[in-house]
């Protein structure tokens, strides 16, 4: 009789030698092809040896991280099945690593084998054990807690911020706030799409209560991974971000999450030198070399099931960029190395 996991390679990442074998034998009784190994720098290694179907990793791994590892396997294979088993309870922590588009995490100890069996099969077969509604409301559980608690969620919002100062996809990246406010006002994320590419979004919490924060983290877990297929769908040509923003649109109201969310969305791609803008809220102004160009701001997500956005396209080395709204106002500058 064939077994559930016959023949799907495994590569399991694990500094816990005890824990990593037993994950080894349980999977070896489901039919796998388990590869357990016990640091970061070995599973990259072994990763482009084995070609695995499904990664499970730690996040607390040295010298390279849990989320180091995933992030450089996603620059790699955007489709690989990621699974964290981790100790770490830390939220940001575990935001991150949804972020980079893993399928799910589960806490150690881990004592309930059915479960785990369950979700590496929902790993291995969307199709067949899950969906993506299931999967995005089993993401924004997460959240709970912090509907419950809206201190504590505008708490790790604000850990959640990327530096001011950065390198993403060869990029030089810097942002800055120019008017500070107590609470979140405009929030800023910046995904790392591959060496040529990379995306980012201004979202403003302000307009929704408790709601805009929520969005802004359920937004962090959903976005890279969304551009990602699009873009493996599209055979990496460029994003329709219009179809995003439709996308996230519906994903806030299958969540519950009911307001206003004025969004801005940008994509750049170095090698093509190609700066796409596009708003649903949010107004805009862009300045390359000399020229200045004004985005208006459209509805905001939210608003209505449909979305009607405004969008602008130009060839570019370097720009400045100007987005504000009622949370606020946000400089942000990118230059090409």
């Amino acid at each position: 009789m064939r077994r559930p996991l016959e023949g799907k390679k495994i590569l399991i990442a694990d500094e816990d030698t005890t824990f990593g074998t037993l994950l080894d034998r349980y999977f070896l009784s489901l039919g796998a092809v388990p590869v357990t190994v016990n640091d970061g720098v070995t599973a990259l290694t072994k990763f482009n040896e084995a070609k695995p179907d499904l990664l499970i990793c730690d996040l607390n791994m040295s010298p390279v991280t849990g989320l180091q590892l995933i992030e450089q396997i996603r620059h790699q294979d955007s489709e690989l099945p990621i699974l964290v088993i981790s100790g770490a309870d830390n939220m940001s922590q575990i935001a991150k690593a949804l972020r980079f588009g893993v399928q799910d995490v589960l806490l150690k100890p881990m004592e309930d084998f059915d479960r785990l069996r369950e979700t590496v099969l929902t790993c291995l077969y969307p199709l067949m054990f899950g969906s993506r509604v299931e999967e995005e409301e089993r993401l924004f559980e997460h959240w709970d807690a912090f509907a419950r608690d809206p201190i504590a969620a505008s708490k790790l919002l604000h850990e959640l911020q990327p530096p001011v100062q950065q390198v993403v996809s060869h990029c030089r990246v810097n942002y800055r706030q120019l008017i500070s406010v107590d609470k979140p006002g405009l929030v800023l994320d910046i995904a790392p799409l591959s060496e040529d590419d990379l995306a980012f979004y201004c979202l403003d919490v302000t307009r929704s209560g408790d709601n805009g924060v929520l969005a802004a983290l359920l937004l962090r877990v959903l976005f890279n991974g969304l551009l990602q297929e699009q873009l493996v769908h599209e055979h990496h040509r460029l994003p329709e971000l219009g179809r995003l923003l439709k996308q996230l649109n519906q994903l806030l109201r299958q969540a519950n999450l009911t307001g206003q969310f004025p969004l801005l969305i940008g994509y750049y791609h170095r090698g093509r030198r190609k700066l796409i803008l596009i708003s649903a809220g949010l107004n805009a102004s862009l300045s390359i070399d000399k020229q200045h160009k004004e985005l208006n701001s459209g509805l905001p997500l939210g608003t209505l099931s449909n979305v009607y956005p405004n969008q602008m396209s130009l060839e570019c080395d370097s720009w400045h960029c100007q987005v504000w709204g009622s949370g606020g106002r946000l400089r942000l500058m990118l230059s090409a190395e």
